[in-house]
């Protein structure tokens, strides 16, 4: 019984590590916005160090919301801009958060979270990237927007 325990015990470690090992991820980061608006020209900035390694990568914005959100869908503008090349690659993203029913569509209970995917990217070694990210709707302040993040994976 110990034995069959002491296996199943290693095995699933063994399991976490190779799913670790196999995370490309490169950047990963969060801005905190104000959850009680977050106003339209205030621009969110990451700021990506050189990359190591030249590849395709793939981008992901991610979002965090209240049930304060008042909206069913988000649009927003992403624009990454590649040095020391100055390619820029601009993105609307219409996010849609609610299915027809006003049902939240992302994970959780009290904050909601979303991953919608942006754009791949052919990088250099030592290229760096500037993420810019603002929202687009009519509404000149946006509550229940807790977080936005960025993330880069390499293919």
């Amino acid at each position: 019984m110990k034995s069959s325990l002491a296996i199943t015990s290693v095995a699933i470690l063994m399991m976490a590590f190779a799913i670790a090992c196999t995370d490309n991820r490169v950047y990963d980061r969060y801005a905190h916005t104000p959850v009680n608006g977050w106003e339209k020209n205030d621009t969110l900035v990451f700021n990506l160090q050189r990359m190591a390694v030249a590849g395709e990568y793939a981008s992901e914005l991610g979002l965090r919301i209240t049930n304060d959100y008042p909206f069913m869908g988000l649009t927003l503008i992403v624009e990454q801009t590649v040095y020391p090349s100055h390619r820029q690659y601009v993105d609307t993203l219409n996010c849609k958060l609610m299915d027809v029913k006003g049902n939240s569509i992302g994970v959780g209970l009290s904050y909601h979270q979303y991953a919608f995917p942006i754009a791949t990217l052919s990088l250099h070694a030592a290229d760096s990237i500037v993420v810019k990210v603002r929202h687009d709707m009519k509404r000149e302040i946006l509550p229940g927007i807790s977080d936005i993040g960025y993330q880069l994976r390499r293919h």
